[in-house]
């Protein structure tokens, strides 16, 4: 199972880990921790040390009730970034959390290498025929509605039914639009509530049936800190453990604040297997 990455062929068959870099000042867990190049060129090099595959960037927050921002604004805080990253790291293969189109083509053109899209085209439906022009991997995730409505958008006849009807659809559109490289992500916290999270995290192994690589976010998410009374920046042990069940249960990319522990993860998983 492997992807093309600039080029590159990524083996996916061993699990990878993909760390997050937040652009925005209002994420959960790290919004504004990064606001200068110093800051950033520390924590990429950092993660890429402690054996992350792909750097993903978001710009736009995507936590529930998160202020809307404009592709202006988008735009401002993440191809520098970029560009930025291209020219220390130009080995790394860069992935843009967006929505929007116009963005990802943005960001492509200058050096990122795969498209992570929340909405998988629902928020912007020039995106699949986009990303079917640009050749590029591409990440769909699976969330009812917006960041700004999605809170309440958890009804569901059969949530994990329901899931693969929609990656069944959404696998299709993308294929009929010449799209190859392609990973499916649940969407932990997005459109499910704590206990339809648990229930989805038991049943992962189940989107295995689309013969894609699966990639879990799980990191330093309510669906740990809410359960164990406790606040993000204490979650790291909850994040460890699911992000193992996560690893049992078939997926092929761990997408975290914390590389070194889900490299960890990952390593021990390889000797248990073995």
């Amino acid at each position: 199972m492997t992807i093309n990455c600039k080029g590159s062929l990524i083996d996916l068959s061993t699990p990878k880990v993909m760390g997050i870099l937040n652009l925005t000042p209002d994420s959960f867990y790290d919004g504004g921790a990064y606001k200068n190049e110093y800051d950033i060129l520390k924590q990429v090099e950092k993660m890429l040390q402690e054996g992350a595959t792909f750097i993903d960037l978001g710009a736009y927050s995507s936590r529930p009730s998160s202020d809307h921002i404009t592709m202006q604004e988008e735009e401002k805080r993440v191809l520098p970034v970029v560009e930025l990253l291209q020219n220390k790291f130009p080995d790394c293969i860069l992935s843009i959390d967006t929505f929007r189109s116009k963005i990802a083509k943005s960001c492509i053109d200058i050096g990122a290498a795969i498209i992570n899209d929340i909405s998988a085209g629902n928020l912007d439906t020039d995106m699949i025929p986009m990303i079917g022009e640009l050749k590029v991997p591409y990440i769909m995730m699976h969330m009812v509605g917006t960041p700004q409505t999605m809170k309440s958008l958890h009804q569901y006849d059969l949530l994990v039914k329901d899931i693969q009807l929609y990656f069944s659809k959404k696998i299709a559109d993308a294929r009929k639009n010449g799209i190859y490289d392609l990973i499916i992500d649940p969407g932990f916290g997005f459109s499910k509530n704590v206990q339809q999270n648990y229930e989805l995290l038991k049943e992962l192994e189940m989107l295995k049936l689309h013969d894609l690589p699966i990639l879990t976010g799980i990191s330093r998410k309510s669906m740990i800190y809410k359960i164990l009374d406790i606040n993000p920046a204490e979650s790291l042990n909850g994040t460890t453990v699911l992000n193992t069940i996560a690893l049992l249960n078939g997926s092929s990319i761990l997408r975290v604040h914390d590389v070194k522990e889900a490299m960890e993860c990952i390593s021990l998983m390889n000797i248990y297997h073995k």
